[in-house]
């Protein structure tokens, strides 16, 4: 009995191994995939990289006017510092938790082309959607001619996605988005949406509404614009905040846009750098023949430096406190600082323009 006993032990011994064995062999595919869905944005990122690196320069198909090797491969360590940059501000703030959003609203997904895009207003936003316009096969002379609205065309091409949409579509794709100073895309949004509103435009109404509740004609030293000031402006902006009004896409903070990060992004480009950081774009997605590394509606230079300066001069610290606040994820997920702009404002017992 006993050496039966044995033998059956043996057995059993041995038929557990082999189904543990086999149950290994049968989940080890499932992780493995598991494994490799966890990091496919990655991996795709990489790939086409790598790709491009190794085979496109490699067989002469390198544009003139576009980047070489060298300067593809340095903006390139540039994107991944800034990938990993926004991954461990979001962690760190507890942006990426189940408990936040996730908003699909301003994305495009051109699926022809394999490139996803949110659409940031005042952010390089006039050249991207003319380009994606491009990308939607309307011709460039159409575009030029043409008095519609270029995001009415864009919409026509690309259907408002769902969250689902945008990350089924990114297993293939580039996902992007632009972003700039957030004091200076303030900035450009009351230049080009209030001062330059078109008369009896929504933004020419707003700007009157604005004047009616904030300036102080009885004062000697009232102005005389037709269109708010500034400092009238940024009150305009913080009072909304705080009644919890829905704000002006050309002035919402951008991560309440784009909600970073609950979406992996491939490529962050910045208006500071953004004539390296496009072509950059334009080659990773082989989109050369396409559209061209050009800025429309641009406002760079020297005099837009001063005029933002020179209107923030008029601001004293408490409004630029209460523009911080208002802009506190777009300053942190994309390493911007307001140091410079406290020198420039008024100190708080000085005259009060607002």
């Amino acid at each position: 009995m006993k050496k039966i006993s044995r033998r059956n032990l043996s057995v059993m011994r041995l038929g557990r191994c082999v189904a543990f064995l086999a149950a290994a062999a049968f989940l080890l595919p499932f992780t493995i995939l598991l494994m490799v869905a966890d990091q496919q944005y990655n991996l795709s990122y990489n790939y086409k990289r790598v790709f491009y690196q190794e085979y496109v320069f490699d067989n002469g198909s390198h544009d003139e006017g576009l980047l070489t090797r060298d300067k593809f491969l340095e903006v390139g360590s540039r994107m991944d510092a800034r990938r990993e940059y926004l991954r461990n501000e979001c962690s760190r703030l507890g942006l990426d938790s189940s408990s936040h959003k996730a908003y699909a609203w301003e994305y495009l997904i051109n699926r022809q082309y394999h490139v996803i895009w949110c659409n940031i207003f005042k952010a390089a936003s006039t050249s991207w959607m003319y380009n994606f316009n491009l990308m939607a096969n309307y011709t460039a002379a159409f575009l030029n001619r043409t008095k519609e609205v270029p995001l009415e065309l864009a919409r026509k091409k690309y259907a408002r996605p769902t969250v689902e949409m945008i990350r089924k579509a990114q297993g293939d794709s580039i996902t992007f988005l632009i972003v700039r100073h957030p004091l200076e895309r303030l900035a450009s949004a009351y230049n080009d949406k209030i001062v330059h509103a078109w008369p009896k435009s929504f933004h020419d109404q707003m700007g009157k509404r604005i004047i009616k509740k904030y300036r102080k004609t009885n004062q000697k030293s009232a102005p005389t614009e037709r269109y708010p000031m500034f400092e009238e402006f940024v009150t305009y902006v913080l009072d909304e905040t705080k009644m919890k009004r829905t704000r002006d896409m050309h002035w919402t903070p951008y991560t309440d846009f784009c909600t970073p990060c609950k979406f992996n992004f491939d490529i962050i480009l910045k208006f500071e750098t953004l004539d390296e950081d496009q072509k950059f774009l334009i080659q990773m997605a082989r989109l050369q023949e396409i559209i061209k590394p050009e800025w429309r509606n641009s406002g760079k230079g020297t005099n837009t430096l001063h005029n933002i300066n020179h209107l923030y001069s008029r601001l004293n610290k408490s409004q630029l406190d209460g523009l911080y606040n208002l802009y506190k994820y777009d300053f942190l997920l994309f390493n911007y600082t307001m140091d410079s702009y406290y020198e420039i404002v008024q100190k708080d017992n000085d005259n009060n323009h607002g």
